[in-house]
C-alpha cells in the first residue's frame, strides 16, 4: 500500500510544484507581498494556495523527470516566467518612488533622512511616504485580486516547459523606461516651481546682498514643496490607475504575442 501510495504523491508533488515555484518567484518580486516585511511563511503559504487554485490551468509535462536536470531546468524557467510578471506589476509602485525622490531632493525635504531598520538602509521620508501611498493603492484598485488571473492567464501562455525568448525580456526591460519618465513627469511641476522660487530668491540676493539667502530661501522652498505636494497628492491615484493598466497591457500584449 504504501508503495503504491509514493508514485501518487510524487506525481501529486511534480503538477504542483511548477505552478509553486512560478507563484513564488512573482510573490517575491510583486510590490507588497515582495517586501523583506512580508515573513516567508505568509508568502509560501499564499503561493501555495494560489497553486493548488491554479492546477487545472497548469498541466504537467508527465515527460520529465523530476530528479533530472531537465527539472532543476524547467523550474529556473518557471522561476524566470514569475520574476518578470512580478517586475511588471511593480512598475506602478517603483514610480510613485523615484517621484518623492525626486520631489524631496528639490524642495530640501531630501534632509528627512529616516533609518529603515528591516531594510538596513536610509532613505528620505518623502519616499517612504510615497511608497506607502502606492501599497494603499495597490489594495485600493484591487491589484492585488488579479494576481490570480494573471496567473492563469500565464499558464495559458508559457505552458510548463516552454520558456521565454529574448525578445519577451527585452519588452520588458525596454518598458523600464517609462517608469522613469512617468516619475519625472509627475516631479515636473515640483521641480518646475522649486527652480522659480530658487530664481526669485537668486534675484532677491542680487537687490538685496544684505539677505540671509541660505536660511529664508531653505525655509521657503521647504514649505513651497509641502504645498505642491498636498496640492498633488490627490491626482495621484489616477497616475496610479493608469501606470497600473500600463503595466497589465504590457503583460496582456507579452501573453497575447506568445500564444499567437
Amino acid at each position: 500500500m504504501e508503495l503504491g501510495l509514493y508514485p501518487f504523491l510524487l506525481a501529486w508533488l511534480q503538477t504542483l510544484w511548477w505552478p509553486f515555484a512560478r507563484i513564488m518567484a512573482l510573490l517575491a518580486f510583486a510590490p507588497i507581498f515582495g517586501d523583506a516585511t512580508v515573513p516567508m511563511r505568509v508568502r509560501v503559504s499564499i503561493a501555495l494556495v494560489l497553486a493548488v487554485v491554479a492546477l487545472p490551468a497548469a498541466p504537467a509535462p508527465q515527460h520529465i523527470d523530476p530528479f533530472s536536470l531537465t527539472a532543476v531546468v524547467v523550474t529556473l524557467e518557471q522561476v524566470a516566467i514569475g520574476a518578470m510578471l512580478g517586475i511588471g506589476l511593480q512598475f506602478a509602485t517603483t514610480t510613485l518612488s523615484i517621484f518623492g525622490f525626486l520631489s524631496a531632493s528639490q524642495t530640501s525635504l531630501a534632509m528627512a533622512m529616516l533609518n529603515d531598520p528591516i531594510h538596513g538602509s536610509s532613505s528620505d521620508a518623502l519616499s517612504l511616504l510615497a511608497g506607502i501611498v502606492g501599497m494603499l493603492l495597490f489594495f485600493a484598485f484591487d491589484v492585488h485580486l488579479l494576481l490570480a488571473g494573471i496567473v492563469a492567464s500565464s499558464f495559458t501562455a508559457w505552458p510548463v516547459g516552454q520558456a521565454l525568448d529574448h525578445l519577451q525580456l527585452q519588452t520588458v526591460a525596454y518598458h523600464l523606461g517609462w517608469v522613469f519618465a512617468a516619475a519625472f513627469l509627475l516631479a515636473t511641476p515640483i521641480i518646475f516651481g522649486a527652480m522659480l522660487v530658487q530664481l526669485g530668491f537668486g534675484f532677491m540676493t542680487r537687490i538685496s546682498p544684505s539677505l540671509n539667502i541660505f536660511a529664508l530661501g531653505f525655509s521657503v522652498v521647504t514649505l513651497f514643496g509641502l504645498v505642491m505636494l498636498a496640492y498633488m497628492l490627490r491626482h495621484l491615484p489616477a497616475h496610479y490607475r493608469q501606470m497600473t493598466q500600463r503595466s497589465l497591457d504590457m503583460l496582456t500584449q507579452l501573453m497575447h504575442t506568445h500564444g499567437g
